[in-house]
């Protein structure tokens, strides 16, 4: 155990706010609980909701549960707060622990404190997840073989560590880290945005692209940029930003800064690939991936070999499977327009002219613009299946607005649940078409996230089987 962590918590009472149902809150509990803290956990979620994660903590013993709300005396009684990144820094809750002079910590920023590895910061607003995969792919270092001239560019990491917004908190490997091994974080606004107060960035950091997103939960777009610009934000003139300098958003996100900015470009013998594979819109990301492993001193034919078996991470235009000549797409993390956009014009390139893209959307709105998807889909899309929530009632009026321009009829269906979705589509479909999830919104209220979401595809879609 990290010694200097253990002084700075041990015997404290703490109170976790937001266990969550993806891992990050969970992390955060074992960590605490293993340096001898008090441990209370607040979140507005039930327990047979957070049942799975709750079970996961059953050998550790103490803890105390307060579910399904938060009260204000469990704020009053504790030394620190521990806030998971999905809880908004406007709560009143947190107001109230401020007020009363209470430190309000996060997993990525104890860990950033005490982290004595270099760190791979990887943001955006669409593309950092594969981003943040492939530099951990490429870093590895099992079975690397290289040429006596490879061997000169000396790879002097001893091992690499991948968490942070992907799906785990990297609390929970803290104790075990060198100061020879590498950590790659994929870091989300709402992380970011809380790390600002440790005035720390990454070492190296990586930003993909800057689209308008969650402005349900910042106040303004921003708002969003200054979250964002949190990773460069503290970088000295030793360290590296790797941008994607095509992107409008992150050249002026990123001017300005301490550290050395590296624009990045796509070697030729990768660009076929990368089309082919997981689409053209990914060029850019897997130039930043790219750059860094290059960086770093990973051979260029290693990271190609690995690019040549990569088709995409789960919920991001994954092929599914073909059932009765109709093939399925999962893009469930397509949580915004622009993402949904992307994959209406990958797909409709790739189908023949007799084939028809079915278009399963809707879901909760993020205060967004639907009117580039609104054209995409009336362009491209042959029947929509909307599933419920504001942002379906959005797109819906551009919709009605867009609809005596184009030339084409399309049909629109309404549905309640996933498996209503996945069946009124089958039905629409004929030999060869194409069913595509990918929303263009939010899961709030239909579902527990957009991961679980596109789990409920997934199992509609094998039942059909």
């Amino acid at each position: 155990m990290n010694k200097s962590v253990a002084l700075n918590f041990s015997g404290k009472k703490v109170l976790v706010m937001g266990l969550g149902i993806q891992g990050g809150g969970l992390e955060a509990v074992k960590f605490l609980w293993r340096n001898g803290v008090k441990i209370t956990v607040t979140d507005l979620r039930s327990r047979w909701v957070l049942k799975k994660s709750i079970r996961q903590l059953r050998k550790y013993r103490g803890i105390h549960y307060v579910l399904g709300g938060h009260r204000k005396s469990d704020f009053k009684i504790t030394d620190f707060v521990l806030k998971n990144p999905g809880v908004p820094p406007h709560s009143l809750y947190l107001r109230y622990a401020k007020g009363l002079g209470i430190p309000i910590l996060t997993d990525i920023g104890i860990f950033l404190r005490f982290c004595p590895a270099p760190v791979i910061g990887i943001t955006g607003t669409r593309g950092k997840s594969t981003a943040a995969y492939l530099i951990w792919k490429f870093l590895q270092k099992r079975g690397l073989t290289r040429t006596k001239r490879e061997q000169t560019q000396n790879i002097q990491y001893k091992r690499v560590f991948l968490s942070g917004n992907i799906g785990k908190s990297p609390l929970g490997y803290l104790p075990l880290l060198k100061k020879n091994d590498l950590v790659v974080l994929e870091l989300s606004s709402f992380q970011l945005e809380d790390l600002a107060s440790e005035h720390k960035s990454p070492q190296i950091a990586v930003v993909t692209n800057i689209y308008r997103d969650h402005l349900n939960w910042h106040k303004n777009f921003r708002e969003y940029i200054a979250a964002k610009r949190s990773i460069v934000r503290y970088q000295t003139p030793e360290d590296y930003a790797f941008v994607n300098s095509a992107d409008l958003g992150v050249r002026k996100m990123t001017h300005g800064i301490n550290s050395r900015i590296r624009s990045v470009k796509l070697p030729n013998k990768f660009r076929a690939i990368v089309d082919k594979n997981i689409g053209v819109h990914y060029r850019q990301i897997v130039a930043l991936a790219v750059a860094v492993g290059t960086h770093l001193g990973v051979p260029l034919r290693r990271m190609l070999k690995i690019l040549k078996g990569f088709r995409g991470l789960p919920g991001r235009q994954e092929k599914i499977g073909t059932i009765r000549g109709v093939h399925f797409i999962n893009d469930t993390t397509a949580t915004i327009p622009d993402a949904t956009v992307a994959a209406l014009r990958r797909f409709h390139a790739l189908k023949k002219p007799a084939e028809r893209i079915i278009l399963i959307a809707g879901g909760s709105d993020k205060k967004l613009d639907f009117s580039v998807l609104a054209k995409e889909i009336l362009y491209k899309v042959d029947t929509l299946i909307l599933l419920p929530g504001d942002a379906t009632e959005k797109l819906k009026k551009i919709l009605l607005l867009e609809h005596n321009q184009a030339t084409r009829e399309i049909i629109i269906k309404e549905v309640k649940t996933m498996h209503d979705a996945v069946k009124s589509a089958y039905l629409s479909a004929k030999n060869r078409d194409w069913i595509l999830l990918s929303p263009g919104a939010a899961s709030f209220g239909l579902f527990l996230n957009e991961f679980d979401r596109g789990r409920q595809f997934v199992e509609e879609v094998k039942k059909m089987q």
